[in-house]
């Protein structure tokens, strides 16, 4: 097996490895280091929480271990899609480099350009960046990527992702021809292909595992669910996650929730703060000093569950993370293999549990075709028993039912309401029609087309003076009247 000692590196550099605790390389470190300090340009894949961090950060060391930064002009650049990835590099080259004196500068957003602006005016060997903030600091003059030797781009996909490649392909256009490129990723879209291709000169290529898998050592699983209505349905996601957390027990000593949406980091964080647990959610319009303060919190182990949207998903590196849940199912597949790979680093053993709606099918299908396999389903800790079918009614039952009444249809008498009496009137007996009073009789049709007709039908004399349209329940006084009338 191959030991750090044996990748010839710098003697400095390989005392600080050693009092970091290690002692054998990743898989990715051991393929990765060798052609780095040979000058070549890498191109690196490995799945998240393999160690790619020090794949360059030890090789970029030992390279500038010789030589001086000049003001404006740092020999080295890194750059990275996030602010969180950026400051775990600078927190990595901290840690190897403490040896070795060599200089560094961060520039991230939600900093000061003022002390920004003096690091670089003195000169920094390594500069580790975010693709905005560099081109910021540019174009205000303040900086040149003409001495740059080695550069580094660390997790490609997340910045193809992110629309990073139109700024990416500008600062390649910027830094020289000569300059050493080692290219990180953990997997490998077409469009990562093309730049490879394009700004990459014979690369080594460093491939450790399958792209887009997840370690062996996460155990995943998914919870298919379906509210039982539609406006509902974020309040039991809320409730179906605070179950699924209590079902692990004491085994969930931390956990990073995922969500899609920065809105919806807020709601699950504040809804677990209501129900007692310990969260903070992080996303990218929170501060950066707030951004940090709560990062360190979780690491620390002051937190217990961190809220976050994928701004998060690429440089968490915290060891001892034991589950991973995904409120959410995410977007991209790609975006999966990331999540998930905050648990289960460095060898540990992490659980990666998922809600997936029916809206979610879709995106679910992507990521189990993305990772070649089938993501267990699990028990809905919601689901309720079958109903019970009712009992026949009873006679007593059936007594009390309301009985529809004649006010209208679909009113029904009130089941509490005091029963009222039922009133008989006897209608006066009406003559029996004769055969020449049945043929003038007025006809349904007749009826419904008014009195209108039948006025203007006594106006005009048409027709006879037979009154009609009174109904079938005419008072017998009112047609003796008119028989009277008629007789005389």
């Amino acid at each position: 097996m191959t030991k750090f000692s044996e990748l010839n590196l710098n003697p400095k550099v390989l005392k600080a490895v050693e009092e970091a605790g290690y002692d054998t390389p990743t898989p990715i470190q051991a393929g990765a280091i060798p052609p780095a300090l040979e000058g070549r340009d890498v191109l690196g894949i490995a799945q998240t929480g393999t160690g790619k961090t020090a794949s360059f950060t030890l090789p970029m060391i030992t390279l500038l271990a010789r030589g001086r930064a000049r003001a404006r002009m740092p020999r080295s650049l890194v750059l990275c899609p996030t602010r969180e990835l950026a400051a775990q590099v600078a927190e990595n080259f901290d840690t190897y480099a403490k040896h070795v004196k060599l200089t560094k500068a961060l520039l991230i957003g939600g900093v000061s350009f003022k002390e920004q602006d003096a690091l670089i005016d003195k000169g920094v060997d390594v500069l580790i960046a975010t693709p905005g903030r560099l081109l910021d600091h540019f174009e205000r003059g303040k900086l040149l990527l003409t001495g740059v030797q080695v550069m580094v781009v660390d997790e490609a996909d997340r910045m193809l992702d992110m629309g990073f490649i139109p700024d990416i392909e500008r600062i390649f256009s910027l830094t020289p021809f000569t300059r050493q490129t080692l290219f990180f990723s953990a997997t490998m879209a077409s469009e990562i292909e093309r730049i490879t291709n394009t700004f990459l000169s014979n690369p080594a290529r460093v491939e450790v595992a399958r792209q887009a898998t997840a370690s062996e050592t996460i155990e995943q699983g998914v919870v298919m669910f379906k509210a039982s209505r539609r406006d509902r349905e974020g309040t039991e996601k809320r409730k179906l996650l605070r179950m699924m957390i209590e079902g692990e027990g004491d085994k969930c000593s931390n956990a990073i929730i995922f969500c899609n949406r920065k809105t919806d980091v807020d709601i699950v964080a504040k809804s677990l703060k209501k129900y007692g647990y310990d969260a903070a959610p992080i996303h990218g319009d929170l501060d950066q000093s707030h951004r940090t303060k709560t990062l360190d919190g979780f690491r620390e182990g002051d937190l217990r569950f961190l809220v976050a949207s994928d701004v998060a998903a690429r440089g968490l590196d915290v060891p001892a993370v034991s589950h991973v849940f995904n409120f959410d199912v995410p977007s991209h597949a790609e975006d999966y293999v990331h999540r998930i790979g905050r648990t289960g680093r460095a060898g540990r053993e992490g659980k990666a549990m998922m809600i997936c709606t029916p809206k979610d099918e879709k995106n679910f299908d992507a990521i189990e075709k993305l990772i070649q396999k089938e993501i267990p389903r699990l028990d809905n800790p919601l689901a309720q028993a079958p109903a019970e079918t009712p009992a026949p009614a009873s006679d007593e039952d059936k007594a009390a039912k309301p009985r529809r009444t004649r006010g209208g249809r679909g009113r029904t008498k009130h089941a509490d309401a005091a029963p009222t009496e039922t009133v008989e009137t006897t209608q006066p007996a009406q003559p029996e029609a004769t055969p020449e009073k049945a043929a003038d009789k007025p006809t349904q049709s007749d009826k419904s087309r008014g009195g209108n007709r039948n006025r203007r039908n006594d106006r005009g004399g048409s027709r006879d003076n037979n009154v009609v349209g009174m109904g079938d329940h005419m008072p017998s006084f009112i047609a003796k009247s008119f028989d009277e009338r008629r007789a005389g």
